[in-house]
């Protein structure tokens, strides 16, 4: 994706916290910006270092134009700084933290007054030394005096178009823009526009228009006249509405639609509503790409693959899978990025598609790779991480992307899904854009520049989630993530938000999510928002780590507010080693470690490979309890713990204070697909059927846990992406979901990309030759099976869903844990079930080894045990070899298995 080229150009270190100059040297260029205008009359700037008696200046300049000579800065208005010993007021440290040491510069109270005007241009500061030479000089971020002048009120201002009576008004926050006004155009191709003037509301710094009721379908682009940084002067930006509900194809121009204009509803809209609200705990989650869904179904028509629509077919494939999971026990499809996002053409004529015969070609091949990435830049696909326009559904999934059709064709997938029986789950990307500054995929950062955008202690756009970073902790950024959610909410009935990288984000921007879904209603709006379901990725790094700048919305912070993030302990312990591993052969509990050794060097010794293994059952376990941090248990080693004094890479592993706070899985969009993972991590000699047992194993962990379960679709199916670790931008032919077994599983489809996969094909390139690795029919249709089994039994049985941490803890117990009669790669689950279920108990054993197991639970001694019935009248002649002796309380479960008990 293009990045920011703001600063970079100027040839400042982002590690640079400031420049300083002295007498001889070059005079500096003031495009770095280390000093913070927080407060109309408060600046922060490090002084450290400035002798006494140096005084202090503000320049600013409409235009741009500002520079540093050897008195101070010349080319804009300077007033004079007054120094405050007493640094930031506290109300300010706690805002900013991470400014906490800064100095502390006043402006007089006359020229504070007028910071509404100064801020609309270039502002820096600079010190002077005693002699009045310049001693140091930077431009000046302008976020936190923006807030202060006009969050207050802008935050209950509505932004976008909003109809009333018919009549349309726009409505753009723009402060620092000298004026602002709007193009509209007939249609998307027209040529020339009209062009209106906006009206300026000096308290909220919005500009304003209302239209005439010929407005209706329009389409439209903002002229804002605005200094920004990237150019170091004013210019005038041709940008769309950061709150755009409609596009043009591609994105070249918003619609001015109304949401509610029956034009814009499929049929049967009105009365189509969710299915029955679960709680978190109970969600079993399928993940689909919305592509991935149907560009490999050649039951439906050619213009319908890889759309919204295929989801509305009674054709696809995908939804008669899906409908029988959901029988099952799926309760929710969780859509990738749909909305508006940049690097993919929208119109079909534009989009390429690979021209070679790769079905041809060997399945260790890297011509297929080859093939691909002559068109990797040009085709019809992307994973959608890269926001363009955050509340308009993506133009390249709907038939016809110009208006209001992908509007409405997104609502008949969402209507599809619903009359299935199945909730409608949103991934969204909040946490950075496609690019800032003046780049074409630009949109905030040409409005309100330096605004929207976090930035390090230079000025420049940070990159930790890849691209460029937005700052939620300023309020208007904040407001529009909680606007927008609520819109696709409110009037496309999403039920519940999959917040990617929500760890980069303020923990109190999901808790302002979560306030304003609850306002919404059945009778009012649709959907009842109290119920919608929120969860997304808590780590914890970035320039924001350790709640640097704030509280961040990360796995320890969520800990009580009812909000989810996945759980990546369970997901380690149950397929081994990490998702970034260099070498991906090493192995966990449903991998083999040390009951079958892969025979590579990353296992260690058998001695290690045997400690490793204890500690990763009991990462496992701890994730079968919902990641509780305050679940106390006897470990692997004998000693007794909360989940939270379980290490996890030197953090804490559990972490939860109840179990709907973690959303259990072992295999996402990203990262080795499981199948792809245990082709890596198993032993070379496990045949095709022990390799389906133990995918159906590892996804045994996660389903039957206490906690919401996700599992990427077509996992079941033993998906493979061919070994292709970062398929974001691989195409249809790495990516697509092969819903009919006779296509294959997607392994054997040559060397993944080399752009992220090459260090991996001296591995990958034997592995996928072997026939013996490529699944049949046979394989995927036990999975599945047993996948449904366990959905069947997870649904069926209450003790699966407890719901608090303290039933859990009264019921939920691990006999065996840290015993003698403990064993390498076998765990047993016990669940009292006295007074709750129909049952008086549930024993689990999962049974990871290649060898059939006993399990003596000495305390069942005398009762009667028999297979769930679920299991017991199941298509696996496996599990059904399960048995129990009541004289000695013994389970015996055959190899790769997981064996469900009931007592009745």
């Amino acid at each position: 994706m293009a990045s920011d080229g703001a600063e970079t150009t100027f040839g400042y270190s982002t590690a640079s916290k400031r420049l300083s100059v002295y007498p001889g040297k070059p005079k500096p260029s003031l495009a770095p910006r280390s000093g913070y205008w927080l407060a109309p009359d408060l600046i922060a700037w490090d002084t450290t270092g400035h002798p006494a008696g140096t005084t202090y200046q503000l320049a600013t300049a409409p235009d741009g134009g500002l520079a540093a000579d050897g008195t101070g800065i010349s080319g804009g208005t300077t007033i004079p700084l007054q120094y405050d010993p007493k640094g930031l007021p506290q109300a300010l440290k706690a805002t900013y933290p991470h400014l906490a040491k800064l100095g502390a510069l006043r402006v007089p109270t006359a020229r504070a007054a007028e910071a509404r005007e100064l801020v609309k241009g270039q502002s820096a500061i600079a010190a002077l030394g005693p002699d009045g030479q310049l001693t140091d000089a930077t431009g000046l971020q302008t976020a936190g005096v923006l807030d202060a002048l006009y969050a207050d009120m802008a935050k209950r201002a509505t932004l976008g178009p909003v109809f009333h009576a018919d009549r349309p008004t726009l409505s753009l926050w723009a402060p620092t823009a000298q004026s602002v006004s709007v193009e509209l155009y007939d249609t998307p191709a027209s040529t020339t526009a009209r062009t209106v003037p906006l009206t300026l509301d000096r308290t909220t710094g919005v500009w304003s228009v209302r239209g005439e009721k010929s407005w209706k379908n329009l389409y439209y682009r903002y002229q804002v006249k605005v200094w920004t940084p990237a150019t170091q002067k004013t210019v005038t930006n041709t940008v769309t509405d950061p709150y755009s509900l409609s596009l043009s194809a591609n994105s070249t121009r918003s619609q001015i639609v109304d949401l509610a204009d029956r034009a814009t509803l499929p049929a049967g809209w009105d009365t189509s509503r969710s299915p029955k609200a679960l709680p978190l705990e109970k969600q079993q989650i399928q993940e689909i790409h919305i592509r991935d869904f149907s560009s490999a179904d050649t039951s439906l028509p050619t213009d319908r693959r890889g759309t919204y629509l295929a989801f509305a077919d009674s054709r696809s494939l995908g939804m008669k899978h899906l409908k029988d999971l959901k029988a099952a026990g799926v309760t929710t499809i969780q859509l990738l990025p749909a909305f508006d996002f940049a690097g993919t053409a929208e119109l079909r004529a534009d989009q390429a598609t690979p021209a070679c015969d790769m079905d041809a070609m060997a399945p260790d091949s890297s011509e297929q790779q080859a093939c691909v990435a002559t068109t990797q830049a040009r085709d019809a696909y992307n994973w959608g991480y890269n926001p363009f326009h955050f509340t308009v559904p993506e133009g390249a999934y709907a038939t016809a992307p110009d208006g209001t059709d992908r509007i409405v064709q997104f609502r008949q997938m969402v209507k599809a899904i619903h009359d299935a029986g199945l909730n409608v789950v949103m991934d969204v990307v909040y946490n950075h854009t496609a690019a800032a500054g003046q780049d074409a995929a630009s949109v905030l950062d040409k409005i309100v520049p330096g605004y929207y955008q976090r930035l390090d202690a230079t000025g420049t756009v940070t990159r930790d989630s890849c691209c460029a970073d937005t700052a939620p902790e300023n309020a208007m950024m904040n407001k529009l993530v909680v606007d927008s959610v609520t819109t696709w909410a409110k009037h496309y009935r999403i039920d519940g938000f999959r917040f990617d990288l929500m760890g980069l984000d303020p923990k109190q921007t999901m808790l302002d999510v979560k306030s304003s879904l609850a306002k919404l209603t059945p009778g009012r709006d649709g959907i009842n928002g109290k119920a919608s379901l929120l969860y997304g990725e808590g780590w914890d790094y970035g320039i924001v780590a350790n709640d640097a700048r704030f509280a961040q919305a990360t796995q320890k912070n969520m800990a009580g507010t009812g909000i989810g993030t996945f759980n990546d302990r369970l997901r380690d312990g149950a397929r081994g080693g990490g998702v970034s591993d260099a070498d991906p052969r090493r192995q966990g509990f449903a991998s083999g470690l040390y009951t079958a050794p892969n025979g590579a060097d990353v296992n260690g010794t058998p001695e290690q490979q045997k400690a490793r293994l204890l500690h990763d059952m009991d990462l496992v376990k701890i994730g079968l309890t919902g990641n509780l941090a305050r679940y106390t248990f006897t470990t692997s080693d004998g000693t007794r713990r909360t989940g939270a004094q379980i290490d996890y890479n030197g953090q804490p592993a559990g972490y939860t204070a109840t179990p709907a706070e973690a959303v259990n899985y072992v295999e996402a969009h990203d990262n080795l697909a499981l199948f792809d993972a245990l082709a890596y991590k198993l032993a070379p000699d496990t045949t095709p059927a022990n390799r389906a047992r133990l995918q159906a194993l590892a996804l045994a962990t996660s389903t039957l846990s206490q906690s919401p379960s996700m599992a990427q679709g077509g996992t079941d199916l033993l998906r493979s992406k061919s070994l292709d670790h970062n398929s974001y931008d691989s195409g249809d032919w790495f990516n697509s979901i092969q819903w009919d077994c006779r296509n294959g599983n997607g392994f054997g489809r040559g060397l993944p990309l080399a752009e992220s996969n090459s260090a991996q094909w001296p591995l990958a390139g034997p592995l996928l030759a072997d026939p013996e690795l490529r699944p049949g029919c046979a394989e995927t249709g036990a999975t599945t099976a047993q996948f449904q089994q366990y959905l069947k039994i997870k649904q069926s049985t209450p003790l699966f869903s407890l719901g608090t941490a303290h039933a859990i803890q009264q019921r939920l117990t691990f006999p065996l844990s840290g015993t003698t009669g403990e064993k390498p790669g076998v765990i047993t689950q016990h669940l009292d079930g006295h007074g709750l279920d129909t049952y008086k108990s549930v024993t689990v054993v999962y049974n990871a080894t290649p060898n059939a197991q006993t399990q003596t639970v000495k305390n069942l001694a005398g009762t009667r045990q028999s297979l769930h019935p679920v299991q017991s009248g199941g298509s696996d002649p496996v599990v059904k070899q399960a048995a129990f002796d009541p004289a000695t309380g013994t389970f015996t479960v055959p190899a790769h298995t997981v064996a469900v008990f009931i007592q009745k």
